[in-house]
């Protein structure tokens, strides 16, 4: 176990993997598909020359169904980025349920009707990374690939840290798996299909990394007025092209750990800056049983 994480593996009754502690990168973009396909093309090459070629090996198809990522296959996910009004990718690991390598992006078209119904709407890109990248290269690298994805893409907000990387949402199982998000409040739950109908120009909440476009940075005022308001130690904020910035808090990605005390403060503080622009879930496609729970992890850093 890594003294800033925990080392988690959850597995089904037969040993599949259900979920693992891993690291997510993600980004929100209130445009259209067609404004954004070379840029998330670069984020994509970006990430391919990160995590070399054979890391991933599978692609799903239009049926959902997993299939070799090769030269083939290859032409056909670029053909989809490259050539339609709307797109969905999801790019995986050479191996089944490893969950260690993942791109995943939804390409919405704002031209649709449905667009004006739904505001919430984003074109959301997501990777994910073992952790055991994070330590065979440092968080310095982790961090500098994140920049680089961001680079051209032009996000309202991003995020990067820890997150619990599997099929299943932990919020939705049993057990020790639930009770893992709220010992561990620095690990994130990825929902970016959920997210890319939803999130519009809202914030998904604080993370070791938390990327700010417009609108929420120009309505928190400066960068200079949002480093004022960030006094934990570690916490930076950098100023980036296109009226963006990057919140960075502290050196590791850090997952905490209640019973222990350890409650992030910094994560804590971001949070409460954040607060008027976080988002909240409102359509809980779930049981009623959980509505009650998914509330309480959103706040977690602000009760």
């Amino acid at each position: 176990m890594s003294q800033h994480y925990p080392r988690i593996r959850l597995h089904t009754a037969h040993g599949h993997l259900l979920m693992r502690e891993g690291l997510s990168i993600s980004f929100y973009m209130r445009r259209s598909h067609k404004e954004v396909t070379q840029a998330v093309k670069s984020s994509l090459d970006a990430y391919l020359r990160a995590v070399g070629p054979g890391a991933i090996g599978r692609y799903a198809n239009e049926a959902g169904e997993w299939q070799v990522l090769d030269e083939a296959g290859w032409e056909i996910i670029r053909h989809k980025l490259l050539n339609r009004d709307k797109a969905l990718m999801t790019l995986h690991d050479a191996l089944n349920g490893q969950y260690r390598y993942r791109f995943e992006y939804y390409g919405r078209s704002l031209e649709e009707p449905s667009w004006g119904d739904r505001p919430g709407q984003v074109c959301a890109v997501s990777i994910w990374l073992p952790t055991e990248y994070l330590e065979e290269h440092g968080p310095g690298r982790v961090r500098e690939l994140a920049l680089e994805l961001a680079a051209p893409l032009p996000f309202c907000s991003g995020h990067a840290g820890l997150s619990f990387n599997g099929e299943t949402e932990p919020l939705s199982m049993s057990g020790e798996a639930r009770a893992l998000c709220f010992r561990h409040p620095g690990l994130d739950i990825p929902r970016l299909e959920h997210l890319s109908c939803e999130l519009g120009t809202r914030v998904r909440g604080a993370s070791w990394l938390t990327f700010l476009g417009q609108p929420v940075l120009g309505e928190l005022g400066s960068v200079e007025e949002l480093r004022a308001r960030l006094a934990s130690p570690g916490s930076t904020v950098q100023e980036l092209e296109g009226e963006r910035a990057v919140i960075t808090l502290g050196k590791w990605p850090e997952g905490g750990d209640t019973e222990q005390g350890q409650m992030l403060p910094a994560y804590r503080e971001l949070a409460r800056v954040l607060e008027p622009w976080l988002y909240r879930e409102e359509r809980i496609l779930r049981p009623a049983s959980l509505v009650e729970d998914v509330h309480r992890w959103e706040r977690r850093f602000l009760d």
